[in-house]
């Protein structure tokens, strides 16, 4: 019998949060110790370790060992982190708070909090260089992830937002800022793992389309936890996106219509999982999750 959901992310969660900091310690001995400080309290900062547990979730369905996945899931979470430095720095969202706690540029500075970013992005490619696969299999995640972290896939999303602030946007253009800023790397997770896994174009597009649905339902669930989330649960104050005059899916639709919208793309992202070959329970239940969390 396999594990369950809960089971999976309580395991996998621990393993994510005990291997980051190591990596970081791994770094060598000319990185100052006020950056690696900078760099580990922000991974160490929790959060949902969403797009690691897909990635591992993906090998766990097509059968094969997490531990040939342990860096790649590592270095999406450390580009993932670096994103979420630099959105609360004063130039962008300009944020107090992150999962409940100050904000690395309210510790550590400005300056330091963007070469933190600057540092985990960088070395997330120095890991992905350490994955025991083949060469040619490796040089096409690292291609991937490139595409989804860059100014094509989450960078342009970011631009694209905040170039969005302060204009009635319509549907249409909140999905692409949405797809890019966060179903792209969400995607790309998933993706990664059936690289890894070395499963067919066939499987790795299906799995492309079920994160692309996945990434806006997670998106569209952050939205809505912004009007209605409790601030002691989500980490952050409650309604910071309209005091920055953020487009939202239930400022542009309502409430419900977001409701709604969040509802239609789980459904899709669980009719391109069912299209696969693998065991899907783990990522069905994922899904479920993010649509049902409360933070």
């Amino acid at each position: 019998m396999g594990l369950t959901f809960d089971q999976f992310l309580e395991q996998e969660k621990q393993q994510l949060d005990s291997l980051l900091p190591t990596f970081i310690d791994h770094i060598g001995e000319d990185a100052p110790n006020v950056l690696r400080e900078s760099m580990v309290y922000s991974l160490n900062a929790g959060g949902k370790r969403v797009r690691p547990i897909l990635l591992l979730a993906t090998l766990y369905g097509y059968g094969k060992p997490l531990t040939i996945g342990y860096e790649a899931a590592c270095a999406i979470e450390m580009i993932h982190t670096y994103s979420l430095i630099h959105d609360d720095l004063p130039a962008m969202d300009d944020d107090d708070l992150r999962r409940g706690k100050p904000t690395n540029h309210k510790v550590f500075g400005d300056a330091m909090a963007i070469l933190a970013g600057d540092g985990l992005l960088t070395y997330s490619f120095q890991l992905l260089t350490s994955l025991k696969i083949s060469s040619e299999i490796k040089v096409k995640l690292i291609e991937r992830i490139t595409q989804a972290a860059g100014p094509a896939g989450m960078v342009g999303g970011q631009v694209a937002d905040m170039q969005g602030e302060g204009r009635e946007l319509n549907a249409d253009q909140l999905q692409e800022i949405h797809r890019r800023k966060t179903g792209e790397l969400l995607a790309v997770s998933v993706e990664a793992g059936a690289i890894i896994a070395e499963v067919s174009e066939d499987e790795r597009e299906a799995l492309r389309n079920f994160a692309l649905h996945l990434g806006l339902a997670f998106q569209i669930k952050d939205d809505i936890l912004d009007v209605e989330g409790d601030e002691s649960v989500i980490g952050k104050p409650v309604g910071s996106d309209v005091g920055n005059d953020k487009n939202t899916y239930p400022k542009l639709l309502g409430i419900e219509g977001a409701k709604e919208k969040l509802s239609f793309h789980l459904r899709e992202a669980k009719k391109y999982l069912y299209k696969t070959s693998m065991d899907h329970t783990l990522l069905v239940e994922i899904t479920d999750y993010i649509g049902n969390r409360s933070k």
